[in-house]
This record gives C-alpha cells, structure tokens and sequence, in this order.
C-alpha cells in the first residue's frame, strides 16, 4: 500500500497533537505513529469515533478513553484508585490532613495541595472528571449526634467543613468539568428533612448539569456493609438535558465474605484487653437495658462487616472478630482494614491510629470504579453519537466551541478553554 498524505489538518487537531506530544515528550512523527498504533490494537474492541460503525464496546473494555481528572478531598485516594483502574490520568489533587498526604505520596508519587479555600480555580489544570469525596462528618449520622452531643452546628452550619461544598460548587463553576462525580454519606440525603440534599441538588442544577444520585452498598464488592450517596452529574451543555446514566450492579457470583480478607495469624496486641472487653460489654449491657442500640459488634466471618469508621482507632467496637471460645475478640489489623475496603495491598507509612482513621473515612475504590465505568459508556456513547464525533472543537480564533446534536444540525456555544476527551 504507497504511503498517505493528510492534507489540510484542522488547525484544532495540529494544536492538539502539539500539546499532547509535549506533554508525553515526542516528537510529532513519534506521537502520530504512537496514536496509529493505539488504533490498529483498540480495533474491534473500542467504539471511537475513528471506528464509528463497529458494534458498541463491552462494559469491561470502556477503559480505552484516556481521560483526565482532578482529585479533590483526595483523603488516602479512593478515588483515584477507582479512576487510575480504568485507564483515567489524574492531574491534580487536593487534600488538607498532612497524614493523609503521606500516605497519599507514597502510593501514588505526588502530593495533594493543602487546604481546598487556598486554591485558585484558575491554578486547577482543566478536567475531563471532577472526582471529590467532599467531607461528610457534617452530614453523617454519627457526626451529627456527637456534635448535637457537644452543642455543636452541623451540615451547612458547621463552619469549617459544611460549607466546603460551596467551595466545590465554585470550582465546578469555574471549571465547567464535563462530568462531576462527588461521594458522601448515606445521610446527606435525608439530613435536615432533606433540606440539605435539595440545596446541594439545586445547586448543581443552577450551574446546568443533570443530577443523578443514588445510595449504594458497598457488600456487594468488599465484606462491609457501607452505604454511601454517589452523585454523578454530566454537563447540559454538552451532553444535552436529560442523560441516560445508569448506576451499577453489584458483581454476579459467590457474595464477598469476612473471612476472606482475614490475616491467618493475627499480631495478638489486636486483641482486647480484659479491662477493655469487660467495659465494652458493661455499655451494651446499660444500653440495651435502655432500649437503645449502642454496643460492640461480634462480625460474622461468613458474612459481612458493620460499616467502619474513623473512630475505630478508639476501641474498634464496631467490627470485633470473634477468636473462639475462651478468648476475647480482637480488632481488625490496619491491613485488614485496607482490604476489607478494597484497596490494593500497598504499605501502609503511618500510625495504627492514623491508618484506622483514613480507611474509616475512605472511599471504597471497586464501588467507584464500577459507578465510573457506567461514567465511561455515557461519555462511548456521546462521542460516537455527535456528528463531529467529538465533545469540543477549537474555532480559528482560539476559542473552544461547544457542538452538540440539535435535530441534525450543530449548536455553537462559546465557553472557556477546556481538555479533550479523547
């Protein structure tokens, strides 16, 4: 076959190549060839635009888009685990706690900017996902009883966490991410009468994007019983009004069991003390004299966990694993905390107590990979759907252009300067 000629390169493709040959280190021969190359391998399996009368692609094989997102409230980064797993490449995260941090840069390589009210949307590099896992002590059940306990302001009153919500909503503002994907508590549905919900969805809402949410359960991929709101929106302006999103179904098979991710031989500095046992039984014995549900949790090794949170570090009472008969129960091991929410087996650089406090306060990466694969058939399905077969172009004057199906015919917006989805 003689060798081809492309003429009259769209001026948005060549600034395109130039940016992303720059960013990878090529040359421009050594990119294009390297983009030929991904496309003879994608071939039958991806749908792309470049191959757009293929049959669609199956759901385990959307991970072929090498898209772009950001990671906010990062914490040990459950969601960056989620999105690195089906080809996603993170290009800034944000997280406050220094311990955090730590754990954060020895599994990941970088480290995430501090404190979330410090940072400039401008200095955000542009996204194709928003990914933030924005605080929930405010919301939650357990953090809103203790701070009623104590006399404190919870949700949007609490001052130094509830109102960062507000803080994201001007960065989403800002940045106009295609798709925004946020994690938080079961709670922050019904919180406040469900007043709180109805601001967070109005809100999300007036800066035109089409809210979905929808309270998952972790059981149905780790052991533990973990249910948690995910809230994906996708653009208005680029995908159109009403989107079709469809949240995940939990694996077929054998359902995850306890003692599957249990260690064999355990440090016994994890097991009670007798003066801790005895006190932990003396409280559930008071409480359910009482009538109230307080106590230890015996788990199940057949079945699954409570949920775990960041106070297990004090006793561990939530999830005890029994030892048999004549011994007192233990606590689960840092590590098995880090598989019992399903992160890979990376070490672990901080305390015992700062370990319990981050898994606790983690998000479940295989429950947000499954949510961001469905994330990924949207964004299949738009590109090989839009007649330009693209999300956005760049007119001649250095501006993006937004194109999007409007009874056959293309509808230009002007919007600020935003990432390819390739």
């Amino acid at each position: 076959m003689p060798d081809q000629l492309i003429r009259n390169v769209p001026d948005d493709l060549l600034l395109w190549i130039e940016q992303e040959r720059r960013d990878q280190g090529k040359s421009k021969q050594e990119f294009c060839l390297q983009m030929l190359e991904r496309a003879r391998e994608i071939g039958d399996r991806d749908r792309l635009p470049l191959f757009k009368t293929l049959p669609p692609p199956e759901a385990d094989e959307a991970d072929g888009l090498g898209f772009k997102f950001i990671d906010l409230f990062a914490g040990i980064g459950g969601m960056r685990q989620a999105l690195d797993r089906i080809g996603g490449i993170c290009k800034y995260s944000v997280e406050w706690d220094k311990y955090s941090q730590k754990t954060y840069r020895e599994w990941y390589g970088d480290t995430p900017k501090g404190d979330i009210t410090n940072i400039s949307p401008a200095d955000i590099p542009d996204h194709d996902i928003l990914a933030a896992g924005f605080p929930c002590q405010p919301f939650s059940i357990a953090g809103v009883s203790k701070k009623n306990s104590l006399g404190h302001a919870h949700g949007f009153d609490c001052v130094n966490q509830g109102n960062l919500f507000f803080t994201l909503a001007t960065i989403i503002e800002e940045k106009r991410p295609p798709i925004v994907l946020l994690e938080n508590v079961k709670n922050l549905k019904s919180h406040d009468g469900g007043n709180t919900w109805k601001i967070i969805e109005s809100k999300l809402k007036s800066l035109e994007y089409d809210v979905h949410a929808k309270i998952i359960d972790a059981a149905g991929w780790v052991p533990q019983h973990r249910e948690r709101v995910y809230i994906v929106c996708f653009d208005q302006r680029l995908f159109g009004p009403s989107v079709n999103f469809e949240y995940p179904d939990p694996p077929e098979g054998p359902k995850p069991k306890l003692r599957d991710i249990l260690d064999p031989n355990p440090d016994p500095r994890y097991t009670l003390t007798d003066h801790l046992w005895k006190y932990l039984q003396a409280y559930a014995k008071k409480h359910q004299e009482k009538g109230n549900g307080f106590g230890y949790g015996l788990a199940n090794l057949d079945g699954v966990t409570r949920t775990l949170s960041a106070r297990y570090f004090k006793d561990g009472s939530e999830i005890l694993i029994p030892q048999g008969e004549g011994k007192n129960p233990r606590r689960l091991t840092p590590k098995e905390c880090q598989s019992l929410m399903g992160f890979d087996d990376l070490k672990i650089v901080v305390s015992d107590t700062q370990a319990y406090k981050q898994f606790g306060n983690a998000v479940v990466p295989k429950v947000a990979e499954a949510v961001a694969r469905e994330i990924l058939k949207v964004i299949q399905k738009h590109l090989t759907n839009t007649k330009n077969e693209c999300l956005l172009k760049r007119s001649s004057n250095g501006q993006r252009r937004l194109r999007t199906s409007n009874r056959g015919r293309n509808k230009i917006r002007q919007r600020p300067s935003q990432v390819h989805l390739s």
